[in-house]
């Protein structure tokens, strides 16, 4: 059970780093190689929440790998997905088709198979 929240957090984490990535690169505006540009970077906070976000789950999922059976723990990152498409739909206010979310379960329920 410790493993499972573990990994549900170590999802939550990654997946809030992408969608800090992706509204960081929405705020972004149009990319031009110049020092105006990048300082300008400096003051998009959504890179912040992206960075933290990614350092938290990369300390946790470090955790996870050195305490934890790898073939155990690794199908565990399934759980990503669906909290991905779940923020899609509220964040993103994206249409996530049935196909799409039966390519998740399918996804999903592989994970499931091979953890055992």
């Amino acid at each position: 059970m410790r493993l499972i929240m573990m990994a549900i957090m170590q999802c939550v984490l990654l997946v809030s780093g992408q969608v800090f990535l992706k509204l960081a690169l929405q705020a972004m505006g149009k990319f031009e190689a110049t020092t105006r540009f990048f300082l300008s970077q400096l003051t998009n906070w959504w890179w912040l929440g992206c960075g933290l976000c990614y350092l938290a789950a990369s300390l946790l999922w470090m955790y996870i790998v050195k305490n934890y059976p790898f073939s155990q723990s690794y199908p565990m990152i399934s759980i990503s997905y669906v909290l991905g498409m779940i923020a899609a739909i509220v964040v993103f206010h994206e249409d996530v088709t049935a196909t799409r979310w039966i390519g998740v379960l399918l996804i999903m329920g592989g994970c499931v198979l091979i953890a055992k």
